[in-house]
C-alpha cells in the first residue's frame, strides 16, 4: 500500500510523533511512505532548535529515518518561510541572514502534496 502522510502538527506535540511512529511501522510492514511537512509541522525542518540535552530530537530522528529507507522529507516553502524556516536559496533571495533549514530535509511547493495525494492509496493527516 502507498501512505501519503500530511504532517500539520509541531514537533512537541504528540500528532508529529505519532507521525513518527507510523511511518516507521509502516515501513517495517513493506508499505511504501510519502511525507509531507505543512503548517506548524515545518518547524521540525528548523536546524536551530534548541532543546535540553536528554530530549530527542525529531528532525533528526526523520533524517535518520529517512536515509534508512531512501525517502524525501518535503517542507512546504510557504509555511517554512512564514515560521522561519529557510534554504540558503531563499534567504539570499529574500535577503536573509542565513539558512535555517536542516540540510535532510528540502522545501517543497503544494503542487507535489497533491501529485502525492493522487498517486497515494491512503492519504493520513497528523494534526496536533
Amino acid at each position: 500500500m502507498r501512505f501519503v502522510l500530511l504532517i500539520t502538527a509541531a514537533p512537541h506535540q504528540p500528532g508529529a510523533w505519532h507521525a513518527y511512529h507510523l511511518c516507521k511501522a509502516a515501513l517495517a510492514a513493506g508499505h511504501k511512505v510519502q511525507l509531507f511537512f505543512y503548517g506548524d509541522a515545518v518547524i521540525t525542518a528548523g536546524r536551530l532548535r534548541f532543546l535540553a540535552q536528554d530530549e530527542p530530537v525529531l528532525g533528526q530522528l526523520w533524517a535518520e529515518l529517512a536515509v534508512q529507507n531512501g525517502m524525501e522529507l518535503p517542507v512546504c516553502v510557504a509555511a517554512a518561510m512564514r515560521r522561519g524556516v529557510t534554504d540558503s536559496e531563499n534567504a539570499r533571495r529574500h535577503q536573509l541572514d542565513g539558512d535555517s533549514l536542516n540540510p535532510a530535509f528540502r522545501l517543497a511547493g503544494l503542487g507535489e502534496l497533491t501529485e502525492a495525494m493522487a498517486g497515494a492509496d491512503r492519504v493520513l493527516t497528523l494534526a496536533g
